[in-house]
C-alpha cells in the first residue's frame, strides 16, 4: 500500500509540473535502438497508377458518383495489405489472393488481378469502316450516364404468290426489349423512312417486297424513350439505299411524323459517350445547341458537331446528299 501511494504521488506531481522531464521511451514497448529495418514491412514500390483508375472509371465504373470507385480503391488497397503480410510472415495464398506480378504497382495491365475482368468491354461493336449497311450509332442516357446505341436493320424478302408477286405489303419487326415509347417511336421512323425513300428514289418498292427487323443490341437491358428516332430512319434508309454510314458517326433526336427533328435530353452525358467511343461527327436537334454550347471546351474539343431541324438537315450529314 505504501508503495502504491507513493506512486500515485510521484504521478500527480508529473501531471502538476509540466515542466518535469519525461523519458520519451515511457510506456513505449520498444525504443528506437530496438526496432529493426524488417519492422517496415511495406514496400517502397507500392502504388496505383493512374492508368489503372483510368481504367477503373472506364471499365468498371460509369455512374456519375464515385461510391463504386471508391469500393474498388479499397478492394485493390485490402488485397495489397494481404499480399504484403502473406509474403512478410511467408504464408500461402490461394491462386485467386497472391501476387501474380513482379511488381507491388498496380497498373492497368494487372489491374483485373485485383478487381476481376471488366464490367463494360467495348464501347464499339462495330469497328469497321463504314458501318454495314442498315446500322447506325446512336447516342442514349441511361443510370450510368451515357452510352452508344447502335441499331441494326435486316431485310428479309417477302415470298411471291402464284402470279410472282409478293404477298402484301412490308411489315417492321422489332426487337431488343423496346418500351412502349420507343415502339411508337420505331412505326413512327418507319413512316418517315418509307417517305423519305419514295423522295430519294421515285418508283422505289424496297419496303413493300422486303419486311424490315430492327434490332437495339444488348437485349437484356430494357430501353425506353424517343430519342433513337433519327437514328432509327437513317438505319433503315441505309438498308434501303445500299449506302453505309461512316463509323465515327453518332446521332441522336426525336423525329416526328412530318419529319422534324425535335430536342432531347441528356446533351452533356451522350458528348462524353460519343468521345468515348471514339465518335468525330455527332448530329444534335437544332433545339439542343444551347446545350451543347454550354458545355466545357474539353468536351467539345475535336468533334464536328451538326444541328438539325428537319431530317433532310440529318439526311445530308449521314449520306452527303
Amino acid at each position: 500500500q505504501e508503495e502504491t501511494d507513493v506512486e500515485r504521488e510521484e504521478n500527480e506531481d508529473s501531471l502538476s509540473d509540466p515542466t518535469k522531464e519525461r523519458d520519451p521511451t515511457e510506456g513505449s514497448s520498444s525504443s528506437p535502438e530496438s526496432r529493426s529495418d524488417d519492422d517496415d514491412v511495406v514496400p517502397e514500390s507500392i502504388a496505383i497508377e493512374n492508368s489503372a483508375l483510368e481504367s477503373l472509371v472506364r471499365w468498371y465504373c460509369r455512374e456519375a458518383g464515385v461510391r463504386s470507385l471508391e469500393k474498388h480503391i479499397n478492394k485493390i488497397t485490402r488485397k495489397l495489405a494481404l499480399q504484403v503480410v502473406a509474403e512478410k510472415e511467408g504464408t500461402e495464398l490461394t491462386e485467386k489472393s497472391r501476387r501474380k506480378s513482379d511488381s507491388w504497382t498496380v497498373t492497368d495491365e494487372n489491374l483485373d488481378d485485383y478487381v476481376g475482368k471488366p464490367i463494360f468491354t467495348s464501347d464499339r461493336m462495330y469497328e469497321k469502316d463504314p458501318l454495314p449497311n442498315g446500322i447506325v450509332m446512336g447516342l442514349a442516357w441511361t443510370s450510368l450516364g451515357g452510352s452508344a446505341l447502335y441499331i441494326e436493320t435486316q431485310a428479309i424478302m417477302r415470298g411471291t404468290d402464284p402470279d410472282g408477286r409478293p404477298k402484301g405489303g412490308g411489315m417492321l419487326q422489332t426487337t431488343g426489349q423496346l418500351g412502349e415509347v420507343m415502339k411508337e417511336s420505331t412505326q413512327i421512323a418507319y413512316t418517315v423512312a418509307r417517305a423519305r425513300l419514295s423522295q430519294a428514289e421515285p418508283g422505289s418498292g424496297y419496303f413493300d417486297d422486303h419486311d424490315v427487323h430492327m434490332h437495339v443490341p444488348e437485349g437484356a437491358t430494357p430501353k425506353d424513350g424517343p430519342s433513337a428516332g433519327v437514328t432509327m430512319v437513317t438505319a433503315m434508309l441505309s438498308l434501303a439505299l445500299d449506302r453505309p454510314v461512316r463509323n465515327d458517326l453518332a446521332m441522336t433526336g426525336e423525329i416526328s411524323l412530318t419529319g422534324k427533328v425535335l430536342p432531347v435530353g441528356g446533351i452533356k452525358e451522350k458528348t462524353m459517350a460519343a468521345r468515348r467511343a471514339g465518335i468525330k461527327c455527332i448530329i444534335f436537334p437544332n433545339e439542343n445547341k444551347r446545350d451543347f454550347d454550354e458545355l466545357p471546351d474539353y468536351l467539345k474539343e475535336g468533334i464536328d458537331v451538326h444541328f438539325a431541324g428537319e431530317y433532310a438537315d440529318v439526311y445530308k450529314v449521314a449520306f452527303g446528299d
